[in-house]
């Protein structure tokens, strides 16, 4: 689930886990204000590989034509 941040003039800044498709919080669930979403500098990063791009491409036919170093061949 994604991580929401919200602001209460009262309480502060807090996050809150809830689904995309559920609708925005309107009141603080601790003091019932009223709040307002924050755009949030949450990214969630996962690396399961030792290769920085080995996620980006779903078939193995790139890394066939890059090369085993994933350089892509020079065409000169």
């Amino acid at each position: 689930m994604p991580t929401y941040e919200y602001e209460c003039s009262k309480c502060g800044i807090f996050e809150e886990y809830h689904s995309i498709t559920a609708p925005p919080l309107k009141r603080c669930p601790t003091c019932g204000s009223k709040l307002r979403r924050l755009v949030s500098k949450n990214v969630n990063v996962l690396y399961k590989c030792s290769g920085f791009y080995c996620t980006d491409y779903g078939t193995g036919t790139h890394n066939k034509r890059a090369g085993k170093d994933g350089k892509k061949p020079s065409t000169a």
